[in-house]
């Protein structure tokens, strides 16, 4: 068996009864795992995870985008979140006995669908992208929806599939394979998103911070506290626990501190031992130190035995 995660995001994170249609939509997919829904009011945004076999994830994205298209009007959306599409972005990533290049195949597939079904123009990022500057997709949201529209005819804007026209009210998505990411904030105790803002250049990679660190200051009305918003894009090139500690150091020149963290979706739990075995000074920690994980290790080797001996 292939498994894949799909990890789409959708810009609506208020309205309770578009979110519920989005998520009923993809559950109608026979085989596929719902793990997660994540949804946040002030990013206006909900972040769907789901793993499954290659098509019936392919089948259920396709449930979950036409009726995110159907139900968004990204001229009446705001929120705190960069977005450039209903469907913001959908990124396909490789979990057991699949591979990048399956999950490539299977983003340029969804693509493809987008735009002949939806007439929504993709635009192709990580590991699928046709040109460089398009594997971040800071580059991709450049101006957001609202300058997409006009700028998606210039020749370096034109999407990867389909006509340089913008869907009136869907906007744009992009589309893409890509190892894990995880999507990490840190609070402060201060409402100034200047200061969020100054410590997201510091820690982010395009600006000179670590590598495989997107980082953006932001202002979270409901806790009235600013954020650093961030993605990890590698894991274990740049662990948490190190991104954590430079954010804390840089809120200091601040007189300020972090009060919050905030995990939004699913992260692998080799993350969080990395974190773990740092933060208790344990640095060979081991999976199988951990009881649920050695528990389900042995109950998963004993139901493989049983099989074999049928």
């Amino acid at each position: 068996m292939k498994l894949i995660e799909c990890v789409p995001n959708f810009s609506e994170g208020r309205r309770q009864e578009v979110m519920d249609a989005i998520v009923n939509s993809m559950k109608e997919s026979a085989n596929v795992i719902i793990l997660d829904v994540e949804a946040d009011p002030s990013h206006n945004r909900m972040v769907v995870t789901m793993v499954g076999e290659p098509q019936q994830v392919l089948s259920a994205m396709k449930n979950g985008a036409r009726k995110a298209v159907e139900l968004i009007d990204l001229n009446q959306h705001q929120g705190e979140h960069p977005r450039i599409g209903a469907v913001d972005v959908v990124p396909f990533v490789p979990l057991f006995n699949a591979t990048m290049q399956e999950c490539n195949e299977l983003a340029l597939e969804f693509g493809q669908w987008m735009w002949d079904e939806l007439k929504v123009p993709v635009y192709l990022y990580a590991e699928s992208a046709r040109m460089p500057e398009r594997k971040r997709l800071p580059n991709i949201r450049k101006g957001e929806f609202e300058g997409l529209k006009e700028a998606i005819k210039e020749p370096e804007r034109h999407p990867d599939i389909g006509e340089p026209v913008i869907h009136p009210t869907a906007g744009a998505t992009a589309v893409g394979a890509r190892n894990f990411l995880i999507a990490f904030n840190l609070y402060l105790n201060t409402a100034d998103k200047g200061v969020a803002d100054k410590i997201a250049k510091a820690v982010r990679e395009s600006s000179g911070g670590l590598v495989n660190i997107q980082a953006k200051g932001m202002f979270i009305e409901e806790k009235g506290l600013a954020q650093v918003s961030m993605n990890l894009l590698d894991y274990t090139k740049t662990p948490l626990y190190r991104i954590t500690e430079l954010v804390k150091l840089e809120a200091r020149r601040f007189g300020v501190e972090v009060v919050e963290g905030e995990l939004i979706g699913l992260m692998p739990l080799g993350a969080a031992l990395n974190s773990l075995g740092y933060y208790l000074q344990i640095p060979k920690l081991d999976a199988n130190q951990i009881l649920d994980v050695a528990v389900l290790s042995r109950l998963a080797e004993s139901q493989d035995d049983e099989q074999q001996q049928q």
